[in-house]
């Protein structure tokens, strides 16, 4: 036991004088996860295959604790995080960024770290993550997440030919990822692996149609909302697919495939709904977004947005049409609302929900290899006809 103590000390005092602690360049695996305490001091441990150093910082509206640490591979049992206990609600880990995790603790109320540090294996132990938290008021709270250094948004790139290459290029952005793992669905289905082999799929048939496709991220890796927009505007885009398979908590039986635009003003409550959990993406991967700039305005910009949106218009009106062929269809199909990710002014957007994971009948058939090889070739073609007609129009290079 005293060997033990003397250990913590050391090590809290070596992580607090040191942020950046070398280690084994194969990254730890976390192994296994639990809770334990109560209202007035609850403990989340995690189980590692090495120590690695880690820094334990709050944000507010809604209240978590946000745990990075260098790139670790989870092998978590696979309800780990759904169920809380004490002041935790749920916590959820991910990749956030290469070389970076993340572990986003939701919590019922104010709570302050009293204690974040990682153990050493010892005599057959594994190494351990311990974080302990202990009840607080707001005012205490927000002054502590004021004063935590503010954790900087992953540097996302892509690979994107060259300019004068005269081929139109397609952003696929598929949802979610890392430490946002998005929806979850029957026989464990999950957003960010459905979306992710959609969209795979979805960029080798764009290319085999002459045109050039990037994706935002190529494996399970966290992608802000800005960072997606971003991409596709840096790299010229022609035209930008976001490929999402959300659930409804009030289903009634509500599934199949929906095509979603920008609007100012929502089409229907579902997609008010839709968006407003949609743009709360980076929250959910303990990301601050009280200080995210604005969209940069200029003279040409309004007429921009108008041009932009009447060729998006064309486009999803245009998906709808094949997707009709290939995959059940929303019975309402082409809807609108203020998705964050669709903001990209000179860049033609549309997200396309896949189904939904709360439906046992789209789940079942996102998780198809025969279903997503139908519906991409859907997408694929819409995206041809698509570009053919504005070739033929000759605006293809009036926005992009």
């Amino acid at each position: 036991m005293i060997r033990r103590s003397l250990r913590l000390l050391g090590l809290s005092i070596a992580i607090a004088g040191a942020a950046t602690v070398a280690f084994a360049q194969t990254a730890p695996v976390a192994t296994d996860a639990r809770l334990a305490g109560d209202e007035q001091r609850t403990r989340l441990v995690v189980d590692l295959t090495a120590a690695a150093p880690i820094k334990a910082f709050t944000l507010a509206d809604p209240y978590r604790v946000v745990v990075d640490l260098p790139e670790v591979t989870f092998r978590l049992p696979e309800k780990a995080g759904r169920e809380g206990r004490g002041l935790i609600n749920a916590y959820r880990f991910g990749v956030l960024a290469p070389g970076r995790s993340r572990i986003v603790v939701d919590v019922k109320r104010p709570v302050a770290i009293d204690k974040a540090f990682v153990l050493d294996p010892v005599e057959g132990q594994p190494a351990r993550l311990v974080l302990d938290l202990t009840p607080s008021d707001r005012r205490t709270f927000l002054q502590s997440s004021a004063a935590a250094e503010k954790a900087p948004d992953p540097e996302t790139t892509a690979a994107v030919a060259p300019p004068e290459e005269a081929a139109p290029l397609v952003v696929i952005d598929p949802g979610h990822g890392g430490v946002d793992p998005g929806a979850a669905g029957p026989d464990g289905a999950s957003e960010k692996d459905i979306v992710l082999a959609f969209a795979k799929s979805l960029k080798q048939k764009i290319e085999a149609t002459g045109r050039r496709a990037v994706l935002t991220r190529d494996d399970d890796t966290f992608v802000s909302l800005p960072s997606r927009v971003k991409i596709a505007r840096e790299a010229n885009a022609a035209l930008m697919i976001s490929i999402h398979a959300d659930t409804l908590s009030d289903p009634f039986g509500v599934r199949g495939a929906t095509v979603y635009t920008l609007s100012d003003k929502a089409s229907d409550k579902q997609a008010a709904r839709l968006a407003e959990k949609e743009n709360r993406a980076d929250m959910f991967a303990g990301l601050d977004l009280a200080e995210e700039p604005e969209e940069v305005a200029g003279i040409l910009v309004d007429l921009t947005m108008r041009e932009t949106r009447s060729f998006t218009t064309q486009f999803a009106q245009g998906l709808v049409r094949e997707l009709r062929q290939a995959a059940q269809l929303n019975k309402n199909p082409l809807r609108s609302a203020g998705f964050r990710v669709l903001k990209a002014p000179d860049v033609p957007s549309v997200l396309l929900e896949l189904g939904y994971l709360s439906s046992k009948e789209d789940a079942k058939a996102m998780m198809s290899d025969a279903w997503r090889d139908k519906a991409t070739d859907a997408v694929a073609k819409s995206v041809d006809r698509y570009f053919e007609t504005r070739i033929a129009q000759g605006t293809l290079g009036r926005v992009n």
